[in-house]
């Protein structure tokens, strides 16, 4: 982790790039100054340019609920607030004894107004850290009128409504003091004279994780974790000591330590992270192991793709890569070797390679302090990811025994759903709207509440939601489209995207197919549409073209009359 100098030096050098920077704007009730240079410094590092407004001191109100204020002027993507424990004591202790009581629904119904007083802007707020009440003593945690109490409260109630509310990120500040410590987190010598509650320890750690939520709101998120076997799965070598011989187990000793790195990887897999095995080994000896030991806790199953051969490590990482279609820089690989860690960094820059602690009893802590996997969106169809891959590796097998690709696709029998976006569907489009960078015409993310609102307003959206199953399996949601009325005859798709996982099966012939009936059925004449360029969706530069618009300047045109029905082997449910 870089220091607060290093993230100062990286801030003061980082030009931006307003074109393409990300406006955030910062309000809170204490001194926010370094912080600010934290989180540019951060960015900085992370390839990210940003934007900032800085609110002056305690002008919180001021500037959220005044629509002429600043920083509505500024019309940022994304706020930070930033609400100290320590404002937060001091505005406790001044009220009665009564008012206490209610002390944490108060503070959480001036956070939901602020909310719905800003619904175009997204929020992380943090969290507050926990004091210990010398009032009360112990006692304070079964006493309502104490401020620990108080404070354990509003963090979970925070938790319950940022559930409910798309538009709020919570970022960890309690987390965070737990991890480093409340004297490396707080300095009372610093805060008396400055008004600042925020040392210059804890400033790095917590400008990284809020990035990471940044990060995450825009889409980049670690998609992929890679792993090896020998001593990183197990300890020992299992060409060489055999199933009975390697270290694994949650008993006493180092086999603890590859049992919870099976554990954490297991948590992840459940999450809807894709576990893959890149492994210098004889593929049925490492199998094996997942089959037969009784203190493995990841089998066979778990896993997308299983790669035990005797290529390279970056052979097989790029093998992996292509089957998933997915980014480089998705991608995390784990290794105990420092040399095939190296190889890989120099090979496959993208992808994130941690350098684990020489000792594995460290691995566990480190990497979970790394927030590696961050996330903007989860949804209880995660789990099945890595069921989804499995069944694609299939489909491309099957592929194998075919002629021609029509035959090949044909076979699949391929049924798609259509639906308007609806309650049901929607947290699903919301995850596939951050998680889409590929197939992503436009790149535009957005929460469960902004998609509630669209879905809402039928007179001026069209929304069209697709889902493709086949003889293997069903893929469930992989694509959205939204268009914008601009008058009774023309729509504007302000939203295409769709899930790399179902290119090259006509997913898109149908989804033109289907949108100029649509737009039939909704008397729509003509249809524009609009490709933005990012790093990563150079694939979908000509897609308009390709089915028929007319490029005019910086749009795409098609008169509906004019569109020829697409062939697709992909029927409509």
């Amino acid at each position: 982790m870089n220091t607060f100098l290093e993230l100062k030096q990286k801030a003061k050098c980082q030009p931006i790039d307003l074109q393409n920077s990300i406006k955030i704007g910062i309000v809170g009730d204490s001194a926010t100054q370094f912080l600010a240079l934290g989180l540019k410094g951060c960015s900085a590092f992370n390839s990210i340019s940003v934007d900032m407004f800085e609110a002056d001191y305690n002008e919180i109100e001021l500037q959220l609920f005044n629509p002429n204020s600043a920083l509505h002027k500024f019309e940022p993507s994304v706020v930070i607030f930033f609400n100290s424990v320590e404002s937060l004591k001091l505005e406790f202790q001044q009220i009665d004894l009564l008012h206490k009581k209610a002390f944490a629904k108060n503070k959480l119904d001036f956070i939901k107004s602020i909310l719905e007083n800003n619904p175009s802007y997204k929020f992380i707020y943090y969290n507050y850290p926990l004091r210990f009440d010398s009032v009360y003593g112990n006692y304070a945690l079964k006493n309502e009128s104490s401020f620990a109490y108080q404070i354990y409260k509003l963090n979970m109630l925070l938790n319950e409504f940022a559930t409910k509310c798309g538009n709020l990120f919570i970022c960890d500040l309690q987390a965070i003091e737990n991890e480093i410590g409340h004297n490396s987190f707080f300095e009372s010598s610093i805060y008396v004279n400055t008004e600042m509650v925020l040392s210059m320890d804890s400033i790095p750690i917590i400008s990284e994780r809020t990035v990471d939520i940044i990060k995450a709101i825009k889409g980049r998120i670690k998609k992929c974790l890679i792993l090896d076997l020998d001593n990183t799965l197990w300890g020992g070598i299992i060409g060489d000591d055999g199933i009975s011989g390697i270290q694994i187990g949650h008993g006493i000793g180092i086999g603890k330590v590859y049992s919870e790195i099976q554990l954490w990887a297991k948590s992840l897999k459940e999450r809807g992270i894709i576990l893959t095995v890149c492994s210098k080994n004889n593929e049925e000896i490492a199998k094996e192991v997942f089959e037969k030991h009784p203190e493995m806790v990841l089998k066979l199953d778990d896993f997308a793709i299983f790669l035990a051969n005797w290529n390279s490590k970056v052979d097989n990482i790029k093998i992996i890569q292509q089957n998933l279609n997915i980014g480089f820089d998705s991608m995390v690989f784990l290794d105990d070797s420092k040399f095939e860690r190296n190889s890989v960094r120099y090979e496959l820059p993208d992808i994130c390679v941690p350098e684990l602690p020489e000792d594995p009893a460290e691995w566990i802590d480190f990497l979970t302090s790394l927030n590696l996997f961050e996330t903007a969106t989860y949804s209880e169809a995660d789990s099945d990811r890595t069921k989804q891959y499995q069944i694609e590796f299939s489909r491309k097998e099957s592929a194998k025994n075919f002629n021609t690709e029509s035959d090949y696709l044909e076979s699949l029998n391929m049924v798609s759903k259509v639906e308007n976006f609806n309650d049901f569907n929607i947290p699903r489009v919301a995850q596939l709207s951050q998680r889409s960078n590929q197939f992503n015409l436009r790149t535009i993310r957005y929460t469960e509440d902004e998609l509630k609102k669209i879905a809402s307003d039928n007179n001026n959206y069209m929304t069209l939601a697709f889902s493709l199953k086949d003889k293997f399996g069903d893929n469930g949601l992989i694509s959205a489209l939204i268009g914008e009325k601009i008058d009774g005859e023309t729509l504007f798709i302000s939203t295409f995207f769709m899930s790399c996982r179902v290119l090259n099966r006509g997913m898109e012939e149908f989804i033109f197919n289907t949108l100029i009936r649509s737009a039939k059925e909704n008397k729509i004449k003509f249809i524009k549409a609009e490709y933005i360029p990012t790093k990563k969706n150079a694939m979908v530069a000509d897609l308009y073209s390709k089915y028929g618009f007319e490029k005019k300047e910086n749009l795409f045109y098609i008169d509906v009359d004019n569109y020829t029905n697409k062939v697709c082997y992909i029927k409509g449910e």
